[in-house]
Order: structure tokens, then C-alpha cells, then sequence
């Protein structure tokens, strides 16, 4: 199974968090492997860099090493604008276009998306979700 890292999770591994980094390690035992859709590599890329976290930083480009940043392409573009329509029409929370295209990312590769903020993806239909921090 590939998993994708939302950027909340690669923070959590990033601050060495015990149970956030041993379910990594679990999971790569497991024969699962690892991607970073492009835009949480944006998010902790950017976070990183706005706060001067240069040791950080260097980990975080460490980690890159092992984990793949995915790529977007038109399809996944187009994914991403019908999931904002569906969730518009229907009154759903729009969470961000980052989680938008985040789930885009998800559903056209269908992989599971490892996330703390399972809220702002529930309404998005097609998107398997986990949650390693409940």
C-alpha cells in the first residue's frame, strides 16, 4: 500500500514525535511505502524556511531522501475542481485548495492519505483517510 504523508504528519516526524515516528517505522516493516503529495511538501517546506529552521530544515531534506514528492498533472487538476464543485453544491466546508488538492493528489493515485486533520477531508467522497494521532 502507498501511503501519503499529509504535511501535519511529516511535522510530527520532523519533531520526532514517539508514536507518529514508531507507526512510520511500522509501516515501512509492513512493506508500505511512503509519498509526499506536492503540496504538503510546500506547506512544511515553506514553514520551515518562513521560520529560519535550518536544522530542521537539513532534516526535513534528509527525510526527502527516503520519501518521494509526488508530482501534480492536468488530471489531478481537474479532480481537484470537481471535488471544490461537489462539496460548493452540496454546502459542504471547503477546508483550503491545499486540501483540495491534497485529496485531488489521493483519489487519482489512490493512495490512503495519513493525516491529523481527518476533519477537513471527511466530506470528500473517493478519499481513504487514517489518522495516526487519535
Amino acid at each position: 500500500m502507498i501511503l501519503a504523508l499529509d504535511a501535519n504528519i511529516v511535522s510530527y516526524i520532523l519533531k520526532e514525535d514517539s508514536d507518529i515516528v514508531s507507526r512510520y517505522r511500522e509501516e515501512i516493516a509492513r512493506g508500505n511505502t511512503f509519498i509526499m503529495p506536492p503540496v504538503a511538501f510546500y506547506e512544511v517546506q515553506r514553514g520551515l524556511l518562513a521560520r529560519r529552521l535550518l536544522r530542521k530544515l537539513k532534516i526535513f531534506e534528509d527525510f526527502c531522501q527516503d520519501v518521494d514528492v509526488g508530482v501534480f498533472d492536468a488530471q489531478m487538476w481537474l479532480k481537484a475542481a470537481q471535488i471544490y464543485a461537489t462539496l460548493n453544491q452540496k454546502g459542504k466546508p471547503v477546508g483550503g485548495d491545499g486540501d483540495i488538492l491534497i485529496a485531488a493528489f489521493c483519489i487519482v493515485n489512490d493512495y490512503t492519505l495519513v493525516t491529523n486533520n481527518t476533519k477537513h477531508f471527511e466530506h470528500i467522497d473517493g478519499l481513504k483517510l487514517e489518522n495516526w494521532k487519535q
